[in-house]
């Protein structure tokens, strides 16, 4: 387990004696006090607490109540990697109230999330409850009462493996944020980031970057013919000449085609039918929910495991009171339950007809082959009865949504395929210049009644695209409208979209699909990347950041060495690999890498040092040099510290940007300017007028009512956000305002708050009523630290 000197104690602790069942499946406590069940969201232990009634009491940990410590390392690496867990700030509370029912309770269940991270969770639990005879561990892959009571009747315990896959990876990433992190603060600027994962996603972002910048487009053209047979127009394209693909590479190759086949008549020399399948997807996983949710909805990766987690966990549906909606939403596999399979082909056969039910249940693979975790069936509603329009009532929009997706999508996948005849004629023009038209027909729906995959740019059309042509045999002369000559350029490769990079991270094995949110939130939060038309373009800052550590840690922060780790870590779960080993393999070239780092080499790629040879102290005429200090690195005499001469580094600032405000104590113009802290309004009257006030963030006060709330920060650099007219009012909050419309009293202002097992939403300032963003409302931002 954790270390050697508690795998023992770890074992006698979680290990379980299965109890005696009784005839209803519910395990037969012992005497005493109620049973004890731990889940980690509270809005779990209310909809586990309505099933099971007053014999048990639910205690939810809302996340982790154990970790690393966040001011030192927390890793003996000199004692096989040893960890120091504390109780992180803020949970002792809730850790205090689970161990003081655990001493009462008859039994304790165990109910945290199945994965590694749940199962790490139980570890924790376990090991501050200390009575292992009582602990038993139950899975819940889906809320629902059935379910719950299933789990009860089928006790198992702590699967170490897990436990022991969870703390590696926790400790590699607390060894690489922690090592790596530093060099940032020195060489670029204190409050920066480095991950093991975050730092690969950040360089595939660069590297298409590179990519288009170093594009040269390549000029092509194409030929179209606009035909006409039978009142209907269609369009043939230039497909072959001589028997081989055309290449025409300039105009003047284009129109010579052109004038070639000006006034030739085109006539049908084969007509090809052919029939195609059209398969559905399977059944959604992680990654394929967070890509279509992209797509279709618009929402970001974290966005839909939010929405999806809180569907997950229960929603009052009416009359079956709180309920689990879907099924658990961290998952690798397309597998289906029996059962479900049974429930859907005849709910299939009962809405759509026997001609849409298959003759046997379609049966998927998953991609990842041997990678993937089989533990949890695919992503699907865990009653197909329960029809999206039947509860949208109760659902928010988002959960709606969400929720009318993975339903169409899972019932899509046991439908039958959908059968296109596609046809294509052949006109043989001046014996050399073959155009060919084709065209599409859906001849049986199939699937397609109730679901079509998205497609985003880049993405290749599908054939049911293509508009059917005329009937046509062979011999036919048709009408030519009109030959035209079309001009082309190669394109670069598009930047990723949110979609895009989360099917690159899965195709290449970068990190795991249940961290794809946090990956990209971070990214987005350290300002090392931003979203234009949703697309991810890198910041300066960031393309800074992915250089520096590539070139410190080339063989650290690439695909191929962040991918091996993953498949070591599937290893670890499997019991093939030991945790140990892992860091090993791990610490002995990162810890190479680190020793053999030029700070001041670091310093000069990161900054623009050009003529900094030239100068001179001012103080003693000696030479200028880099150093780095407390708040980063900064210029200085070479001298230093007898000779005390620094200077800040020169940083790009972002120029003043007009408003329309205006100063209060002077009537000028007022800009907004970025200093040390962010952003601020300063007067155009400077040096005269030195009049500064905090940029409004467009939330009027919900206490005055009339002045504007704005950031500010505390005498010790706390941000904190108030009214503008303070003193005469003093509202203030420590949560970001932000302006998006309260959907229960309509007041334009609510706080953006955050916490694990919610993830981001929004409490109105007002009325005090929490919510989540509706399309096109702003996404909660992080607060400035």
């Amino acid at each position: 387990m954790a270390t050697k000197t508690t795998t023992k104690k770890t074992t006698r602790k979680t290990g379980t004696k299965r109890k005696a069942t009784t005839r209803k499946g519910t395990t037969k406590r012992t005497s005493g006090g109620k049973a004890l069940i731990v889940v980690e969201s509270p809005t779990k232990a209310t909809t586990i607490g309505r099933y099971l009634g007053s014999a048990y009491t639910v205690k939810a940990t809302v996340g982790h109540v154990r970790d690393l410590p966040q001011r030192e390392l927390g890793v003996d690496v000199d004692q096989g990697f040893k960890p120091k867990y504390v109780t992180i700030r803020g949970k002792a509370k809730t850790l205090s109230e689970i161990k003081r029912a655990a001493k009462s309770a008859s039994a304790i269940f165990l109910a945290t999330d199945p994965d590694r991270e749940g199962e790490a969770i139980a570890w924790h639990v376990a090991e501050q409850i200390g009575d292992g005879d009582k602990i038993r561990r139950i899975l819940l892959h889906e809320i629902t009462k059935d379910a719950v009571s299933e789990a009860l009747g089928a006790p198992g315990q702590i699967d170490a493996r897990k436990v022991d896959a969870q703390q590696a990876r926790r400790i590699l990433d607390r060894l690489v944020g922690y090592k790596a992190s530093p060099l940032l603060w020195k060489s670029v600027k204190t409050g920066l980031s480095a991950g093991r994962v975050q730092t690969v996603a950040l360089r595939l972002i660069v590297e298409r970057e590179e990519a288009i910048r170093k594009f040269v487009p390549q000029e092509y053209w194409s030929i179209e013919a606009d035909l006409e047979h039978a009142a209907q127009t269609f369009v043939a394209k230039l497909h072959k000449v001589d028997g081989h693909k055309p290449t025409l590479g300039s105009e003047t190759d284009a129109h010579a085609v052109v004038d070639a086949v000006r006034g030739e008549p085109f006539v049908v020399s084969e007509v090809a039918e052919r029939k195609r399948r059209k398969n559905p997807s399977p059944p959604f996983t992680t990654s394929t929910l967070q890509q279509e949710a992209a797509k279709k909805l618009g929402f970001s990766a974290s966005r839909t495991m939010r929405v999806a987690q809180s569907l997950y966990e229960g929603v009052d549906v009416g009359t079956d009171g709180a309920v689990g909606l879907i099924t658990y939403m961290r998952t690798d596999s397309v597998r289906t339950a029996p059962q479900a399979l049974d429930a859907v082909r005849e709910f299939i056969a009962g809405t759509y007809g026997n001609g849409y039910v298959p003759e046997r249940p379609n049966a998927y693979s998953s991609r990842r082959g041997a990678r993937v975790q089989d533990a949890h069936e695919a992503i699907r509603p865990t009653d197909v009865q329960r029809r999206p329009e039947v509860v949208k009532a109760r659902l928010e929009s988002d959960q709606f949504k969400l929720y009318q997706l993975i339903w169409q999508r899972f019932v899509a996948s046991q439908m039958r395929p959908a059968l296109l005849k596609v046809t294509s004629a052949d006109f043989l023009v001046a014996d050399r210049y073959l155009f060919r038209a084709a065209g599409t027909i859906v001849t049986f729906d199939g699937y397609q009644k109730l679901y079509h995959e998205a497609r985003e740019r880049g993405d290749r059309p599908g054939l049911e695209e293509e508009p059917p042509i005329p009937q046509l045999t062979a011999g036919d002369r048709v009408t030519v409208r009109a030959v035209t000559p079309n001009q082309h350029f190669t394109e670069p490769p598009p930047r990723f979209s949110e979609a895009a990079l989360v099917k690159e991270l899965e195709r290449l094995g970068i990190g795991r699909p249940s961290t794809y949110a946090s990956i990209i939130g971070t990214l987005r939060q350290r300002h090392y990347v931003t979203i234009t038309d949703r697309r991810f373009s890198p910041t300066k800052l960031g393309e800074t950041v992915g250089a520096l550590m590539v070139r410190v840690f080339p063989d650290i922060f690439n695909v191929e060495f962040t991918s091996r780790m993953e498949e070591e870590l599937d290893k670890v779960e499997d019991g093939d690999l030991g945790w140990r080993d892992v860091l090993t393999d791990f610490w002995a070239p990162f810890n190479d890498a680190l020793s053999q780092v030029d700070t001041e080499a670091l310093i000069r790629e990161a900054h623009d040092l050009e003529g900094l040879e030239k100068e001179r102290c001012p103080n003693d005429g000696a030479a200028l040099t880099v150093r780095s200090g407390r708040f980063g690195p900064f210029i200085a005499c070479v001298n230093y510290p007898e000779c005390r001469y620094t200077k800040p580094l020169k940083r790009d600032r972002p120029p003043d940007r007009p408003t329309d405000e205006v100063c209060s104590e002077c009537g000028s113009p007022m800009v907004i300017k970025t200093g040390r802290y962010g952003e601020f309004l300063a007067c155009t009257a400077y040096p005269k007028c030195k009049h500064t006030r905090p940029v409004p963030l467009g939330v009027k006060c919900p206490k005055c009512h009339t002045g504007d709330l704005a950031a500010r920060r505390t005498k010790r650099g706390r941000t904190f956000y108030g009214c503008s007219r303070y003193p005469d009012c003093d509202f203030s909050t420590w949560h970001r305002p932000t302006p998006v419309v309260c959907p229960s009293c309509g007041f334009n202002g609510a706080e953006s708050r955050s916490t694990k097992t919610r993830g981001d939403y929004f409490r109105c300032l007002r009325c005090q009523h929490e919510f989540v963003a509706e399309d096109g409302a702003a996404e909660p931002e992080p607060a400035l630290s």
